[in-house]
C-alpha cells in the first residue's frame, strides 16, 4: 500500500506548490509597487544614471501631455461655471417674467369671475320666469279640465253655477299673470343675453394672458434645456479629460519600476524617503525565498515513483467512478416513505414530543390519573408492548397503519421510530428468553407467542405487533413487496404537520374510517370526501387543521359554500351533539379540489375525539 503514502505526499506537495504560487504573485505585487513607489521619489538621483536617460525622457513627456491634459480640465471647468451662472440668470429671468404676467392676469381673473357670477345669476333669473309661465299654463289646463269635468256630470250638481263662476274667474286672471310673466321673460333674456357677452369679452382677455405666460414659460424653458444640454456636454468632456489624466499616470508607471528597480540593485534611497528602499528590499528577499522554496517543492516531486503515482491515480479514478454510479442510485429512493404496505388506507401518526409538552394531556394525566393509562394504551395501540424503550423518553413517533384484506378484516401495521440508534432495545429483546429469533433474507425477527413479533426495519424504527403484520412490515422493508409511496399535493402538506402536531390522521377511504376507529366525522362529510387528514396540536387552545380532497371543482366549492352556511352540519362528531369547532372554521381553497380547514377545537370535543380515537369513550353515545 506505499502507492497510497505515495499518492497523499503529492498531493500535499501540489497544495504546498500551490500555496506558494499564490504567496509569490501576492509577494510579487507587493514588490512592484514598492518599485514603483521608490522610481517616483527617486527620479532626480535617477537622472545622474546615463542608462536610465529614457526613462526620464519618456517621463518628461508624460508630465507635459499631463499639464495640458490638467489645464484643458479647468477650462472645462470654468466653462462649466459660466453656464451655471446663465441658468441662474435665466431662472431669475423666468421668475420676474412670470410674476409681471400673473399680477396683469390677477384684474383679469377677478372681472371674469364677476362677470360669470353675474351670468349665471340671470340665468337662474330666466330659468325662474319660464318654469312660472309653464306653471301658469298648467293651471290653465286643469282649470279647464275642471270645468269640462263638472258640466259632464250627470245630474248636474246644484251648485253647478258657483263652482262654474269661481273656475271661470280664475281662468280669467291668468292671462294678465301670463302676459306679466312674458315681459319679465323679455327683460330676463336681455339681461343674460349681456351678461353672456360680457362674460365672452373677459374670457377672451384673459385667455390672451394666459398665451402669454404660456410662450414667456417656454421660451425660458428652451433657453434653460439648451443652457442643461451644454453642460452636460462639458462634465462628459471632463471626465474623459480625466480620465485620459489617469491614463497617462498609468503610462509614467514603467519608467518609474525600472528606475525603482536600478535604485534597488545600486541601493540607492532619495534622501526624504529612505523608508522606500527598505521596503523594496524586504519584499524582494521575501520574493527569492519563496522562488527558492518553489524549486525545492519541485524536486521533491521529481523523486517521488511515478509508477506508484500512476498506480494512487488509478485507484482515486476507479473510487470516484464507483461513487458516480452509487449516488445516483442512493438519491433517486423515494423520499418520505413510511414504509408500509401498499394497500394501507388510514394512518395514524403519534408525535410522542408533542403528547409530553401538550397541555391536555398533562391535564388529563392530572385530572384523570386512572383513565389517562388507558386512553395512551388505546391510542399507541401495539406500540406500548415495545420491548427495551421507554416510549415518553427513547421514542420521536409512534406510526399506525391499517388496511382492510378481501374478507373485511381489519390488519394494523404498527412501527416506533426512536430518539437514536435502537441497537440497545435491540440487545434486550435477545436477552430475553421469552423471544424466539429467526430471519427473514438475512433481516432478523423476534417473536413471542401467542402472536406478537418485533422486528427492525431502519436504524432508528422498530416494527411491532401480530406476527403476520410484522413479517410483512419486512417483507416491504426488503422490496419483496410494494409499499406505500405517500406523494402528491395532500399527502406533501399531510407529511409537513409532524413537527407542530400531536396527533395526525389521513385515510384515503373515508367513508370506511368507522371501521378502524370508532365514529368520528359526520357521515355527510365522510361521503363527500375522496381523501381525509387531520392534524391536532393540543396546546391551549387546541388547534385542527382538516385537510379534503374531493372528486372535482364543482364538490369542493359546493363544500365550501355548504360550510359556510352550515358548518354544524358537516363540522360535528358522530352520534354527538358536540361540534368540532368553537368559531366557524377558516377555510383555504388549495389547488382544483382541496379544501384546508383550520378551527379550534373545544376541549370536550378534543377529549371525545381522543377517546374515539382509543376506542375507550362510553359504548352508549347519546344521539343528536
Amino acid at each position: 500500500m506505499s502507492f497510497i503514502r505515495t499518492g497523499f505526499r503529492e498531493i500535499a506537495l501540489k497544495v504546498k506548490r500551490q500555496r506558494t504560487r499564490m504567496a509569490l504573485r501576492y509577494e510579487r505585487r507587493l514588490l512592484q509597487k514598492s518599485e514603483i513607489n521608490l522610481g517616483r521619489e527617486g527620479t532626480t538621483q535617477a537622472a545622474n544614471f546615463p542608462e536610465l536617460r529614457n526613462e526620464i525622457v519618456a517621463l518628461k513627456k508624460l508630465e507635459q501631455e499631463q499639464k495640458e491634459v490638467a489645464l484643458r480640465i479647468a477650462q472645462i471647468e470654468e466653462g462649466i461655471k459660466k453656464i451655471e451662472q446663465q441658468r441662474q440668470q435665466n431662472t431669475r429671468d423666468q421668475n420676474a417674467a412670470i410674476a409681471k404676467l400673473e399680477a396683469e392676469k390677477k384684474p383679469l381673473l377677478q372681472q371674469r369671475n364677476q362677470a360669470k357670477s353675474a351670468a349665471d345669476v340671470c340665468e337662474r333669473e330666466l330659468a325662474t320666469v319660464e318654469r312660472r309661465i309653464q306653471e301658469s299654463e298648467a293651471t290653465d289646463r286643469d282649470l279647464l279640465k275642471q270645468l269640462s269635468n263638472l258640466r259632464a256630470v250627470t245630474p248636474p250638481p246644484p251648485d253647478l253655477e258657483t263652482r262654474s263662476a269661481s273656475i271661470s274667474a280664475r281662468r280669467a286672471r291668468l292671462p294678465e299673470e301670463r302676459a306679466e310673466l312674458v315681459r319679465a321673460r323679455l327683460g330676463s333674456t336681455d339681461a343674460a343675453r349681456l351678461a353672456r357677452e360680457k362674460l365672452t369679452a373677459a374670457e377672451a382677455e384673459l385667455s390672451v394672458v394666459e398665451k402669454n405666460i404660456e410662450r414667456v414659460r417656454g421660451e425660458f424653458e428652451a433657453r434653460d434645456r439648451k443652457l442643461n444640454n451644454d453642460i452636460r456636454g462639458q462634465q462628459e468632456a471632463v471626465r474623459e479629460a480625466r480620465a485620459h489624466h489617469q491614463t497617462v499616470e498609468e503610462r509614467k508607471n514603467p519608467a518609474y519600476l525600472n528606475i525603482g528597480r536600478h535604485l534597488v540593485s545600486q541601493r540607492i534611497a532619495p534622501p526624504n524617503a529612505s523608508h522606500l528602499l527598505t521596503a523594496a528590499l524586504r519584499r524582494r528577499d521575501a520574493v527569492d525565498r519563496l522562488l527558492q522554496h518553489r524549486a525545492e517543492l519541485a524536486l521533491l516531486s521529481s523523486q517521488i515513483d511515478k509508477q506508484e503515482l500512476r498506480k494512487f491515480y488509478f485507484s482515486v479514478i476507479s473510487a470516484l467512478a464507483l461513487l458516480a454510479v452509487i449516488l445516483p442510485l442512493t438519491f433517486q429512493s423515494p423520499r418520505k416513505r413510511e414504509w408500509l404496505p401498499q394497500e394501507t388506507e388510514t394512518i395514524l401518526s403519534i408525535n410522542t414530543d408533542q403528547f409530553e409538552r401538550a397541555d391536555l394531556p398533562k391535564r388529563w394525566r392530572k385530572d384523570q390519573p386512572k383513565i389517562w393509562p388507558k386512553l395512551w394504551s388505546g391510542l399507541i395501540g401495539a406500540a406500548a408492548s415495545t420491548p427495551g424503550l421507554s416510549l415518553p423518553r427513547d421514542v420521536v413517533r409512534i406510526t399506525r397503519a391499517a388496511s382492510t384484506d378481501e374478507s373485511g378484516r381489519t390488519r394494523e401495521f404498527v412501527l416506533v421510530e426512536a430518539r437514536r440508534d435502537v441497537s440497545r432495545a435491540v440487545r434486550a429483546i435477545t436477552g430475553d428468553k421469552t423471544f424466539e429469533k429467526r430471519t427473514i433474507s438475512g433481516l432478523p425477527v423476534w417473536e413471542r407467542p401467542p402472536d406478537f413479533a418485533v422486528a427492525r426495519v431502519g436504524p432508528a424504527t422498530l416494527a411491532v405487533g401480530a406476527l403476520n403484520e410484522v413479517d410483512e412490515l419486512v417483507f416491504v422493508r426488503l422490496g419483496m413487496k410494494p409499499d406505500l409511496k405517500i406523494t402528491g399535493q395532500l399527502f406533501d402538506r399531510f407529511q409537513t404537520l409532524d413537527r407542530e402536531s400531536a396527533l395526525r390522521l389521513i385515510s384515503r377511504n373515508p367513508p370506511d374510517l368507522s371501521h378502524v376507529f370508532h365514529p368520528i366525522f359526520a357521515r355527510e362529510l365522510l361521503d363527500v370526501s375522496h381523501l381525509l387528514g387531520l392534524a391536532l396540536s393540543l396546546q391551549t387552545p387546541v388547534k385542527a387543521k382538516l385537510l379534503l380532497k374531493l372528486d372535482s371543482p364543482e364538490r369542493a366549492a359546493e363544500l365550501t359554500r355548504n360550510l359556510h352556511d352550515a358548518p354544524q352540519q358537516w363540522l360535528r362528531l358522530s352520534d354527538s351533539q358536540l361540534l368540532l369547532y368553537s368559531q366557524p372554521p377558516e377555510t383555504q381553497k388549495q389547488g382544483t379540489s382541496n379544501l384546508e380547514l383550520r378551527f379550534t377545537v373545544p376541549e370536550d370535543s378534543a377529549r371525545l375525539l381522543l377517546e374515539r380515537i382509543a376506542k375507550t369513550d362510553a359504548a352508549e353515545m347519546t344521539t343528536p
